[in-house]
């Protein structure tokens, strides 16, 4: 479902990132342009290697070109310091992880709660109203004051998913997030991700090697050594 506008949230242009150690270089990405609209879900896949993860960091302002522009949501990452970037992730991005990264010593509740407290100043209650819409949407209501360690791999990704949108973030990146789920837990995960675009209009940008996402998405770029491969 693209923005009826077809307003593009991503764009990247001429994007190379070449790493470093000692005399070694070693290029991760090749000359990658592309754009994403509003309200897209799209996926990265590749082989281990091919570059998508770093393609994701990338647009997550987490890692920096060697060459190339990125813009995402209006703003130019090229031009952001550390500490921009750190707001920009807070303001302007949700993410999703492979091993769920939730808090071991907060509650469920606390957990989704985190990016309001720490990135934007929001008053407890109106904390308190986001989070347990969230919750209740991701149908975990009623595990919100259980820890991480209480929870299945799928209920734990459901509580990234809430944790993600919180903060109402124009785009959600989502690196491999059912690698560790079964397949009932990732297809519900999945369903719950796709809801979620229709009801908040987040743009999703997953890194996957999931063939029940990659049949699932609007669109599919797939990289083979740090390039875009013509299909």
């Amino acid at each position: 479902m693209k923005d009826a506008s077809g307003e593009c949230i991503i764009t990247l242009h001429n994007v190379t990132k070449v790493y470093k150690t000692g005399e070694v270089e070693q290029t991760a990405l090749k000359n990658i342009s592309l754009s994403i609209s509003r309200g897209e879900i799209v996926a990265f896949a590749g082989p281990s290697g091919s570059g998508k993860t770093t393609l994701l960091n990338i647009i997550g302002a987490m890692d920096r070109p060697t060459t190339g522009e990125v813009f995402v949501d209006g703003i130019k990452l090229n031009d952001l310091n550390r500490k921009q970037a750190a707001h920009f992730r807070g303001e302007h991005l949700g993410f999703i992880f492979q091993s769920f990264n939730l808090l071991p010593v907060l509650t469920v509740f606390e957990n989704v709660e985190y990016p309001l407290v720490m990135i934007k100043n929001v008053p407890a209650r109106k904390r308190k109203e986001a989070v347990l819409s969230l919750l209740a949407a991701v149908q975990m209501e009623g595990h919100k004051d259980k820890f991480p360690d209480q929870l299945s791999g799928g209920q734990k990704q459901r509580v990234a998913v809430a944790r993600a949108l919180v903060t109402h973030p124009g785009v959600v990146l989502a690196d491999e997030p059912t690698a560790n789920l079964d397949g009932k837990s990732a297809r519900m995960v999945l369903s719950l991700m796709i809801k979620m675009r229709v009801e908040l209009g987040a743009t999703f940008v997953f890194s996957t090697h999931d063939p029940r996402i990659l049949e699932e998405v609007d669109r599919v770029y797939t990289l083979e050594d740090g390039q875009l491969k013509i299909q």
